[in-house]
């Protein structure tokens, strides 16, 4: 793990009123400024653009730089995790100092058609590490610790996704159902929601979405949110229509789209970092049942993985 994912790690779990780490700052900005109004996009992408000349601004002055209002910057600074604009010019001065002490500059990630392989191979990569240390800056530790204690209560828990989201329900499910509890995936939009309608207090019930718009996810969830289940949304828009239904929500980030590169890439990827802290921490938490269950699992399938004599 490189230097700026464990601060950028370090500064997701400070808790609330812990302000992000100044390494933290520039991948807050691209998680949280689709969400954004459009003038509070201007001062975020300001700052993001420019942090020594805007760390050296008056609130007064970023305003008439953005052409928004003084309240416009403040809120701006309180969505990006921290408290005033004065920790904001802290964090932007923090930021500048570590550009100007001769850090590489970041690689251009766009993959062309006539790129060679290797070329992919390194600008994919980067943009998979960005992709999972954007996601670590924004994840509400506190949500999550909240969705894992629900899940690791839980009767049963539901899982739905679609498409390559789809693909990280199950993943989550088959280690749910590994550790010995009773976990389905459901991508059939009917039996989603012929599922969801079972479900009562004490059940959990998981909607992963990059969007937040899926209707074939959104429905269900909103059956279990209906039905007195646990709800927990795992999406890209923390603003969307699915978190209305969801007690819970965790937010996944992505890298920027190109043509060789749709969203469905790097949304997975960000998906599967949240079911994997959402997992181990269940794993934690039911840890005297959790072994064993994993041990025997592991046992029964141990023959199909020794080589035949």
């Amino acid at each position: 793990m490189t230097q700026e994912v464990k601060e950028i790690f370090g500064s997701a779990s400070g808790g609330p009123g812990t302000p992000p780490a100044p390494a933290a700052l520039a991948a807050k900005v691209r998680t949280l400024t689709p969400s954004m109004t459009r003038s509070m996009q201007r001062v975020a992408e300001a700052v993001a653009g420019d942090p020594a000349g805007c760390a050296a601004l008056t609130v007064t002055g970023l305003a008439e730089l953005t052409g928004t209002s003084e309240a416009t910057v403040v809120r701006t600074a309180r969505i990006l995790g921290y408290p005033g604009y004065r920790d904001l010019r802290l964090a932007l001065a923090g930021l500048a100092a570590q550009q100007q002490s001769g850090r590489a500059p970041a690689i251009t990630t766009d993959i062309a058609v006539d790129d060679p392989i290797a070329d992919v191979v390194a600008k994919l990569a980067y943009d998979e590490q960005q992709t999972l240390a954007d996601t670590a800056a924004g994840l509400d530790t506190v949500q999550l610790a909240a969705a894992v204690a629900a899940a690791a209560t839980a009767r049963r828990i539901d899982v739905y996704g679609v498409g390559a989201s789809g693909l990280v329900a199950q993943d989550l499910v088959q280690k749910l159902l590994r550790i010995g509890l009773i976990a389905h995936a459901h991508s059939d939009p009917h039996l989603a929601v012929t599922n969801a309608v079972q479900l009562r207090a004490g059940d959990a019930a998981i909607a992963i979405t990059h969007s937040g718009a899926t209707g074939d996810v959104i429905e269900p969830l909103r059956v279990a949110f209906e039905r007195g289940a646990t709800t927990v949304a795992i999406t890209g828009r923390p603003d969307s229509s699915v978190t209305q239904y969801a007690d819970h929500v965790l937010t996944t980030s992505t890298a920027r789209e190109s043509e060789l590169r749709p969203a469905a890439m790097s949304s997975r990827t960000s998906q599967l970092l949240v079911v994997d802290c959402l997992f181990v921490g269940v794993a934690q938490r039911t840890y005297e049942t959790a072994a064993p269950a994993l041990a025997s699992s592991y046992e029964a399938l141990a023959h199909r993985h020794r080589g035949r004599t």
